[in-house]
Formats: structure tokens, C-alpha cells, sequence
């Protein structure tokens, strides 16, 4: 299944060589946007960033596990698509 971001959402996704805060009410994708800006940060062919150079917060230990959770299956999947990576 596809996530259709909005444009604020797929702004903060996109942006580059800047710290980003996702601030956002209950239920608005601010798990899916931080996975899907991780994700992208690692993954880029032309500039990958070490992961161990994020540093990303949560408030609850339940949201720091979903993310943990989100971040580790969208990192397999990637790695199955491009096992040479």
C-alpha cells in the first residue's frame, strides 16, 4: 500500500542539509513522514547519510517503538530490492 503525503508532509520528507521538526496531532502521519525522511536519508545513491547520525525524539516509548519497527522493515525491504547496496 502507497501513502499519499501532503504537500507540508512531503516537504519536511524532502528537505536536505537542515534538522526538521514534524510536529502534528494525533494520527496525522508524523511516524510516516519520520520513517519516510530516515529511509531517504540513508538510501540516497548520491549522498547517503550514516544512520548513526540521526538523532530522532518521541514523547511516548510506545511511538520510539513503532518507529524502531517502521524503520527496520522499510530498511529490509530496501536492502531485498538492492541486495549490493
Amino acid at each position: 500500500m502507497s501513502v499519499t503525503f501532503t504537500q507540508d508532509q512531503q516537504a519536511a520528507i524532502d528537505v536536505r542539509d537542515a534538522s526538521v521538526l514534524v510536529s502534528a496531532a494525533a494520527g496525522s502521519g508524523k511516524t510516516a513522514v519520520l520513517v519516510e525522511r530516515i529511509i531517504a536519508l540513508v538510501s540516497d545513491e548520491s549522498r547517503p547519510l550514516d544512520i548513526d547520525r540521526l538523532l530522532v525524539v518521541t514523547f511516548t516509548n510506545a511511538a520510539a517503538a513503532q518507529m524502531r519497527e517502521r524503520i527496520t522493515q522499510a530498511l529490509s525491504r530496501a536492502v531485498e530490492e538492492n541486495p549490493s547496496s
